[in-house]
């Protein structure tokens, strides 16, 4: 999905626990199709692991004859995964990838030295309209995999492994945990799982991934005594085993949230629209190539683009955050 610039909120003051290294508030933005809550890239953190970009998108109902439009758009040195807890996407790129996706499977596209794409609501949803709820994450690629070719993976939802026991179940989308291991090939050391608890159950989450998240999907959870509702992310204190425990609301609905994470990035990136790079003077190079018409076309949606955004910021970098055009 393509990037747009939104305002950081004011920080509160909300003290955080032992277990918490950072407390993010994501900020909100409205697309016009719907609302987007941005929890990564954010002025307190940059990245956890190589995820460098977290969207919730919606949830959002979509009437007869409405859905999302995101027009052809580029990416380099970086890898998107899309992740859907209900409604549909339709997706195309450059490489003639031409499918949908839908709750539970997994989009993983790795842009490397570059690579198209559009999201739509397909003319079927469109008919009978759709509620869409989900997650969309960028991850960083490593600098020997940034100038890779493009490439596109699709997973189902079958082919994901589900842990299901003493009312934890995790759908496991990238990486190992919980006993189980997915089978989606990741450019570097990722994890990244679906989480749900009856009220009650409690989730281990082991240490020997160094860098770990949580961001909170639906009901209230507990961690060392502190209660967090939907819509939080938690970065997670490294070398610290912790556990998550489901609190009951009285209405018997289950907690969800999301578990990722992975080794440090290789060096810190540059942002700038759609581009990730650990080099500022690519994206410079990437704008041009959009500006000037370079990059390769989607099969299907040549008609349509989204016009490199006009300004002129420069790509930067700021220490513990990024600064964006």
């Amino acid at each position: 999905m393509s990037w747009s610039p939104c305002p950081d909120p004011i920080p509160g003051d909300r003290a955080t626990t032992d277990a918490i290294e950072t407390l993010i508030v994501p900020r909100a933005v409205d697309l016009g199709e719907m609302e987007v809550r941005r929890a990564l890239p954010s002025k307190k953190r940059q990245m956890v692991g190589p995820f460098i970009f977290f969207d919730q998108m919606g949830p959002a109902e979509f009437l007869t004859d409405e859905g999302i439009d995101v027009r052809p758009h580029p990416h380099i040195n970086l890898a998107t995964l899309t992740y859907l807890f209900e409604g549909q996407i339709h997706h195309r790129d450059s490489l003639g990838t031409d499918l949908a996706i839908e709750p539970g499977a997994v989009n993983w596209m790795k842009a490397g030295r570059g690579i198209v794409h559009s999201e739509r609501t397909a003319p079927e949803r469109r008919a009978t309209g759709q509620r869409l709820f989900g997650i969309q994450t960028w991850m960083a690629l490593p600098e020997d995999e940034e100038e890779t070719d493009p490439a596109f993976m699709h997973h189902g939802k079958t082919d994901l492994p589900v842990v299901d026991a003493d009312g934890l179940k995790v759908r496991l989308i990238a990486g190992s945990a919980f006993g189980a291991t997915s089978p989606l090939k990741t450019a570097s050391d990722t994890l990244y799982g679906d989480v749900t608890l009856a009220p009650g159950a409690r989730a281990p989450i082991a240490a020997n991934t160094e860098e770990r998240a949580l961001y909170t999907i639906h009901g209230q959870i507990e961690v060392a005594g502190d209660t967090f509702k939907p819509g939080e992310l938690l970065v997670l204190r490294p070398g610290d085993e912790i556990t998550v425990t489901a609190l009951a609301d009285g209405t018997g609905d289950h907690a969800r949230f999301m578990l990722f994470g992975g080794a440090p990035m290789d060096g810190p990136r540059y942002i700038w629209w759609n581009f990730v790079s650990s080099r500022p003077e690519r994206i410079e190079q990437a704008k041009e190539e959009w500006a000037r018409g370079r990059f390769e076309t989607v099969p299907g949606d040549e008609e349509d683009f989204i016009p490199l955004p006009k300004g002129k910021s420069k790509v930067m970098r700021a220490e513990g955050g990024v600064h964006y055009p």
